[in-house]
C-alpha cells in the first residue's frame, strides 16, 4: 500500500520544479510526531512548561514583595505582570528549542531517521516543514498552558492579551526554524551545548526581570540584538495593552528568523541526503 502511493506521489513530481524538495507530505510528518509523542516520557515534555512557572512563583512572587510595582512606559505595574509576559515568551521558546534541536540531532546523527525519510519521495522542506511544524505545536501547547496560570492570577492587564498566544506561535516558529538549521550543521553531542551556552545568557539579558534601560548604552545595543528580547517586548505590549507600531518591527524579526531558518535547514538537508 505505502510503496504504490510513494510511487504515485514521485511520479506525479517527476519533471516539476522543486521536485527533489518539497512533495506535500507534511502531514505524515505531523502524525509521526504525535505517535512519537505519546510513547515519551510525559515529565520530559512538561519541564520546559514548568521552568517559567517555577520563575513566576519564585521572582514574581518573591521578588514582587519587595518590589511591588514597576514603573513600565510611565505606568505602575504589579512585578509579577512584568515578569509574566516575558516568560510566557520564553515558555514559547522552550517548546519550540526542545524539539528543534535535541531531537533533531539524535534523529538526523543516531537514530538515521532522515535517512529513510529521503529516501522516499519526501524533500528537505517537507521534513524541515514537518519537524519546525511539531515544535511549533509544542510551542504553541507551552503558551497557552502558561496562559492559562496567568490570566486567573490577574497578570494579564489587556484584553490584547488574547493576541498574545499568536504571538507566541510566531515566536516558536523563529526560534524552532533557527534551532533545526543550526543543529543540522552538528557533528557531536557535546556541541548541543551551545545552545545552553546562548540561550541561558539570553533568557538573563532578554529584560523579562528587568528593563534593559538599567543596562549600559553599549549593551543594550547587544541585547536589542538578541531573539528572545524581540519575543519579549512583543508579548509583554500586548499583554500589558501598549499597541505601538514597534510590535510590528518585533514580529518582523521573526518572520526573518523563519525565512532564514527553512532556507538553511532545507539547504543542508538537500546537501546531506539528495546528493
Amino acid at each position: 500500500m505505502f510503496i504504490p502511493m510513494a510511487v504515485a506521489i514521485a511520479d506525479a513530481r517527476a519533471g516539476k520544479r522543486g521536485e527533489r524538495v518539497y512533495s506535500g507530505r507534511v502531514p505524515q510528518l505531523l502524525e509521526r510526531g504525535f505517535i512519537a509523542f505519546k510513547s515519551s516520557t510525559y515529565m520530559i515534555v512538561i519541564s520546559g512548561f514548568i521552568e517559567p512557572v517555577l520563575y513566576l512563583l519564585s521572582f514574581g512572587y518573591g521578588i514582587g514583595k519587595l518590589l511591588p510595582t514597576i514603573a513600565v512606559g510611565g505606568e505602575s505595574i504589579k512585578y509579577a505582570a512584568f515578569i509574566a509576559p516575558a516568560l510566557l515568551a520564553t515558555s514559547a521558546m522552550n517548546g519550540a528549542i526542545y524539539d528543534s534541536t535535541m531531537n533533531v540531532y539524535f534523529k538526523l546523527n543516531h537514530d538515521r531517521i532522515y535517512h529513510g525519510m529521503l529516501a522516499t519521495s519526501m524533500g528537505p522542506l517537507d521534513v524541515a516543514l514537518g519537524e519546525i511544524g511539531w515544535a511549533l505545536i509544542r510551542g504553541f501547547s507551552y503558551a497557552c498552558a502558561f496562559m492559562a496560570v496567568i490570566a486567573p492570577l490577574g497578570l494579564v492587564e489587556s484584553v490584547w492579551g488574547l493576541l498574545a498566544i499568536p504571538a507566541a506561535v510566531l515566536i516558536a516558529f523563529g526560534f524552532a526554524a533557527c534551532g533545526m538549521a543550526v543543529t543540522s550543521y552538528m557533528k557531536s553531542f557535546q556541541q548541543l551545548e551551545i545552545v545552553t551556552v546562548v540561550l541561558l545568557p539570553m533568557f538573563l539579558f532578554s529584560g523579562a526581570f528587568y528593563p534593559i534601560s538599567v543596562f549600559p548604552e553599549w549593551l543594550q545595543f547587544t541585547v536589542n540584538l538578541l531573539p528572545l528580547t524581540h519575543a519579549v517586548n512583543l508579548v509583554r505590549g500586548l499583554c500589558l495593552g501598549n499597541l505601538e507600531w514597534a510590535l510590528l518591527g518585533h514580529a518582523f524579526y521573526f518572520v526573518v528568523m523563519i525565512v532564514i531558518g527553512l532556507f538553511f535547514t532545507t539547504k543542508r538537508l538537500n546537501a546531506l541526503f539528495m546528493k
